[in-house]
């Protein structure tokens, strides 16, 4: 298990393939961000987009997939999290895409009031598969410290 203590400044770690499913990205788009541009190739070609293109929402659940397996695979003692900061949709992400994650730890710090956790603030990057980042955000992660025996 990979405990609070086990993670320091500067650890790195990339992780994921997430293949982006034409359907998939209609389907989310239809429930949660029906704009015409995520539903509708005639629709997409007239923007900047110029294809149909994935929902940035859509690329965040993506993302959140990719982190829980990473958390499974490293077996991290993961106990959620208050959120995020600097979300950014930095390129279009399309159909066919082939999405990793690369995370930067960035600071760590001990609750002050609950001593069995402490705060992971990672930066994480997704990028295609022609290693262009479409996605930065901060995560900040709770983590379980190692028990005491």
């Amino acid at each position: 298990m990979r405990y609070f203590e086990d993670v320091a400044v500067g650890d790195t770690a990339s992780f994921g393939h997430y293949r982006v499913d034409r359907d998939e990205a209609i389907d989310f788009a239809r429930r949660y961000d029906p704009q015409p541009f995520h539903l509708s190739d005639e629709a997409a070609a007239q923007t900047h987009f110029g294809r149909l293109s994935a929902s940035g929402w859509h690329t965040c659940a993506m993302t959140m997939a990719m982190v829980v397996e990473g958390i499974k695979e490293r077996q991290e003692a993961s106990l959620g999290s208050p959120g995020i900061d600097e979300l950014r949709w930095l390129k279009p992400v399309y159909p066919g895409d082939t999405l990793t994650c690369h995370t930067e730890v960035i600071d760590t710090r001990a609750s002050a009031s609950r001593p069995e956790m402490g705060f992971i603030k990672t930066r994480i990057t997704v990028s295609n598969q022609d290693a262009q980042p479409v996605l930065r955000f901060i995560a900040t992660s709770m983590l379980a410290t190692r028990p005491v025996e």
